[in-house]
């Protein structure tokens, strides 16, 4: 039951509380899809959760560029836990009601989690610029001080920049309608969050340019393989990364916002990268 207030003078009525119907088209059978999404989300606790392990206790992975990693799986459990468990309720419970507050809540976490893993990306790729780069200099530069500094601006740049997303859909006078043809409250999380990692992305397309020029200017094939596959499980995860949230954003431009493909992109971007990434990690970085 949702409650509803009418407005004064008015036929419209003034929504406190919204009903998200999940999967547009598929509302019949969508339940189905909570066996996958539940696995997904095991899977990326457990992955993420056992890349943290591994690089506690093992102090050969205790260096910037997998302390990044460990960052990094942080920032994937909580963009999966602010998204999965309800929608496994409105799939087992149907639990589909969401208060205003619970949904503007859930809208600043999606853009701050997705900045958040932008902003990891960034500085994963500035660590192996300046290892391959300027390898000299590494020691000196990339520091624990330097490691957590970023990682304060990063959650500091995250936490103030969407703080108006939530704040400006506040504004809105939500009347008559209060359905939401998502799983989500955010039908253009992403697209928003795009905005803001227009910066990370062209960081990171200039780092691997100036990365691959000092790569090919080495005389050694085999050095230049080694540094390459150093950046091989990083790419991987940022070529996956971005390429979602651009076609997730085109087809929010081209097609109509309740419908299933960008739905469905929506949410499974959210799950199947933080299951993913310890996954590539793993079977591409021998250390780890």
């Amino acid at each position: 039951v949702f409650q509803i207030q009418a407005f004064t003078n008015s036929s419209k009525f003034h929504v406190s509380e919204f009903i998200l119907l999940g999967f547009p088209g598929i509302h019949s059978w969508q339940h189905w899809l909570s066996l996958p999404l539940a696995l997904l989300y095991l899977s990326a606790l457990a992955a993420n959760t056992l890349i943290l392990l591994t690089i506690w206790q093992n102090p050969s992975l205790q260096q910037p560029m997998y302390l990044f990693l460990g960052i990094l799986s942080v920032v994937n459990m909580g963009l999966a836990t602010t998204i999965t468990p309800k929608n496994l309720a409105i799939f087992w419970f149907d639990a589909k009601v969401i208060s205003l507050p619970e949904c503007f809540a859930q809208i600043y976490a999606i853009h701050f989690f997705v900045g958040m893993e932008s902003g990891i990306f960034l500085c994963m790729v500035f660590d192996r610029y300046v290892a391959i780069c300027h390898p000299l200099r590494y020691p000196s530069v990339v520091t624990s001080s330097l490691i957590l500094k970023a990682n304060l601006f990063m959650v500091l740049r995250n936490g103030l920049f969407v703080i108006p997303v939530p704040v400006l859909a506040a504004q809105h006078d939500y009347c008559s309608r209060n359905e939401i043809e998502h799983c989500l409250c955010s039908n253009l999380g992403l697209f928003l969050a795009w905005l803001g990692m227009r910066s990370d992305l062209s960081l990171i397309i200039l780092s691997y340019i100036l990365i691959l020029y000092s790569v090919l200017r080495l005389n050694s094939v085999e050095a230049a393989a080694k540094d390459l596959s150093t950046c091989s499980s990083h790419l991987t995860l940022i070529l996956f990364f971005y390429t979602i949230v651009v076609v997730i954003s085109v087809t929010h431009l081209t097609e109509m916002r309740a419908t299933l493909i960008p739905v469905l992109l929506n949410v499974l971007h959210n799950i199947i990268a933080p299951s993913l990434n310890p996954i590539v990690y793993a079977l591409q970085t021998k250390e780890v």
